[in-house]
């Protein structure tokens, strides 16, 4: 079933158990899709990976507005935030740890030939095609940053 349909169906059991928390987070879900849907250029239906990179979005804009309100002593709007951000959580594909990414980078590094900073973005593209939707593109960035100033 693709992601569309289960988050329409996901949203008429929310409905229906009145959790207006997860209603929230779905409507942001579906939102998001449909908006990237009727992108130029995108056509009917989105690919696996758009949708995984729709959801990291959200996620990513939870994150910092979080943040943000936390900075700000606005309690309240932080909470609306994270639970927003744990609703789209659920959706995405398990992310990995840091010593999971840390081991892919290894041997990324080793497959790639990097030998120092200079090959960051040799590294990095390797890693980002290999982890996308399961790690974060900051925490590659840091591990990748950490094992090539190492060497």
């Amino acid at each position: 079933m693709a992601l569309e349909e289960i988050i329409n169906s996901d949203i008429k059991a929310a409905m229906l158990a009145k959790d207006n928390t997860r209603l929230r987070g779905l409507r942001a879900i579906k939102s998001a899709l449909l908006l990237a849907k009727t992108e130029k250029g995108a056509g009917d239906a989105l690919t696996e990976e758009a949708e995984i990179k729709v959801l990291q979005k959200l996620v990513k804009q939870r994150k910092e507005s979080a943040e943000i309100y936390q900075q700000q002593n606005r309690e309240d709007l932080y909470q609306i935030e994270k639970e927003e951000q744990q609703v789209i959580e659920t959706y995405l594909p398990k992310q990995l740890s840091r010593e999971e990414i840390s081991e892919k980078v290894k041997h990324i590094i080793g497959l790639t030939g990097a030998a120092s900073m200079k090959d960051m973005g040799k590294v990095m593209g390797a890693a980002n095609k290999e982890l996308a939707g399961k790690a974060d593109g900051k925490t590659v960035s840091e591990v990748v940053k950490e094992l090539l100033s190492a060497l």
